[in-house]
């Protein structure tokens, strides 16, 4: 580990969960940076004078979710893997889980990292703060890629399908956001619950390894680590109006690259996406699930490259 202890109005130096072990990336460097009151954990390598690409992953995963795709990004560019609220080592608030609050807090941290433009890559619930993010703060971001999701009021579906060979995909949206129960239920059984997340919705049921199931399922056990995970889901409500308010205003400018993967839960995401986006270009990973950057990092580089290849600025 290596923490940034130089530079005082950039960074923390304090684990804030000294318990939870930190995963090393050769080349890479961990800090913590303030966030509007908050610390979030950021891992930062690659090419320091390349195009600036920002990493948010989803649930139940943490910055690790990019270990191997980073390598691949940094021979060109500047590479920061960042721990939303309440994920990985990043601080746990009580409040503020709506993705337009977070996407200011991720925004607060890059300026803190001295990020002045940058391209964002996201998946799951990271693909919902982009995309508030990215309808709050256009002027700081090149462009977008979202992978496999669907956006709280925009492409997330309001039910869960009845059908068994559907709903087990999206059957936990309605789950997270009963009061108490989930807690309840998965308080001691984080492991249980991370290992059918990560191998039910793989392709291959061998794509995680134990020790990966472990990692995730400790991030998620970390006082407060349910709670904020949870928390995300309950106020997707929230979430989806500050969308609705925002596209009021307009779409999204940038560019926008939607990546679906041949097995994963949204078959088409620039489809979905085009309504709300004036310059959306789509991609599908074969061979893989939802977990796209796990399952298939090398062609995951690849569409990322020619995505900001094609789109470069400046």
């Amino acid at each position: 580990m290596t923490d940034d202890a130089t530079a005082p109005d950039r960074s923390c130096d304090q684990n804030p969960f000294p318990g939870l072990p930190l995963h090393d990336l050769a080349g890479f460097t961990h800090r913590w940076v303030d966030a509007e009151g908050i610390r979030l954990h950021a891992v930062e390598g690659g090419a320091p004078a390349g195009p600036v690409v920002v990493l948010l992953a989803g649930f139940p995963q943490t910055w690790w979710a990019w270990r191997k795709v980073m390598p691949g990004l940094a021979g060109r560019f500047r590479v920061i893997a960042v721990d939303l609220p309440g994920q990985g080592h990043s601080d746990r608030p009580q409040g503020g889980y709506d993705t337009h609050t977070v996407a200011s807090r991720v925004q607060a941290a890059l300026t803190a990292l001295d990020v002045p433009k940058y391209w964002l890559v996201a998946h799951d619930i990271g693909a919902w703060v982009a995309f508030s993010l990215a309808l709050g703060h256009e002027e700081r971001l090149h462009g977008v890629a979202l992978l496999d999701a669907g956006i709280p009021g925009i492409t997330l579906p309001d039910s869960v399908p009845t059908d068994p060979d559907r709903a087990w995909k999206t059957w936990h949206f309605a789950f997270h956001l009963v009061p108490e129960l989930p807690e309840t239920l998965l308080t001691g059984r984080e492991r249980d619950y991370v290992d059918w997340f990560l191998r039910a919705k793989s392709l291959s049921p061998n794509a995680f390894d134990d020790a990966e199931v472990r990692h995730y399922a400790a991030a998620l056990a970390a006082e407060g680590g349910l709670r904020a995970s949870l928390a995300y889901y309950r106020d997707a409500s929230e979430s989806a109006r500050g969308n609705h308010e925002a596209l009021g205003r307009g779409n999204v400018t940038v560019p926008v690259l939607g990546i679906s993967s041949s097995h994963g839960s949204v078959p088409d995401m620039a489809g979905s996406l085009a309504p709300w986006a004036e310059n959306v270009t789509g991609v599908v990973i074969p061979r893989a699930g939802h977990f796209i950057p796990d399952e298939q990092p090398d062609a995951t580089v690849a569409a990322l490259t020619a995505f900001i290849g094609d789109e470069r600025v400046g």
